[in-house]
């Protein structure tokens, strides 16, 4: 009997010493969900930094604007960085997810690129134009084409808007909503697209070359569109995610940014 008990207190001892042992390890790491472009490409110049900070940043590359935010819901990452403030704020409405943005780090113009045309004075009288067909994307890339005089929209829609809402389309423009990584790949079936910053930037699209594009000093830009790190509420005090902010926010990663992406995307001081 005095055996068996010895046997199990070891056996109590070895695992309490496992389960201490893989929480120490993984207290050190942080893991991070992100889009390939540009969120994964600016993590990766965290890594040495981090490192030196006694952690180890792990990406995870995730081209989905769903599952980034269901693993750091369910624990499945620390945190993830994709998305804006207002898909964020939108998707914890609908999915009653508990998701908070811990710091502002970056902004991607919208911007209309061309398509089979490489102007909009020589949009014609019912030419495609593409956005997102996301609710909050879709809703920036109308007022993006009403404040190029395309198209107007009900007064006071907002951040709201959808089709639904243009009042005035004197060109009969045919407004074509597809999901936003498939637009730079249909480009040659429409006449101009709306078109995500970190999927312009896959598609080896400037905003410096295109047609039109969002005012940055805008305060619904700093406000909405901010991409931010994201984590699940509760560990925001957490050491890593600490570091990394830290890391995310220096003047290396500034730099980083305006040195490579020739306005597409813009850091957030």
């Amino acid at each position: 009997m005095k055996k068996l008990i010895a046997l199990s207190l070891a056996l109590l001892l070895c695992l309490g010493c496992l389960v201490s042992c893989g929480t120490d390890k993984d207290d050190k790491t942080v893991t991070v969900a992100a889009s390939a472009t540009p969120h994964a490409e600016i993590l990766e110049q965290c890594v040495e930094a981090m490192a030196a900070k006694g952690y180890t940043l792990e990406i995870k590359v995730m081209d989905d604007y769903v599952i980034p935010n269901t693993s750091t819901e369910d624990g499945e990452v620390d945190a993830n960085y994709f998305q804006h403030i207002l898909y964020l704020n939108d998707f914890n409405a609908k999915r009653g997810t508990h998701l908070v943005q811990v710091a502002k780090v970056h902004y991607e113009p919208f911007a209309i690129y061309a398509g089979t045309v490489d102007s909009l004075d020589a949009l014609e009288d019912g030419a495609k134009i593409a956005v997102p067909n996301d609710a909050t994307n879709e809703a920036r890339a109308l007022l993006l084409l009403e404040a190029n005089g395309l198209i107007t929209l009900k007064e006071g829609v907002g951040l709201n808007a959808t089709k639904k809402d243009i009042v005035e389309n004197p060109h009969n423009y045919e407004i074509v909503e597809l999901e936003a990584s498939l637009i730079p790949r249909n480009l040659t079936e429409v006449a101009v697209a709306v078109i995500n910053g970190n999927y312009a930037l896959q598609a080896n699209l400037s905003v410096a070359n295109s047609l039109a594009k969002e005012a940055s000093d805008s305060a619904v830009v700093q406000d909405y569109y901010a991409n931010v790190l994201v984590v699940k509420e509760g560990n925001e005090d957490n050491e890593g995610i600490k570091a990394l902010i830290e890391v995310l926010k220096s003047d290396a990663i500034k730099g980083y940014i305006e040195s490579t992406y020739n306005s597409s995307v813009v850091f957030i001081d």
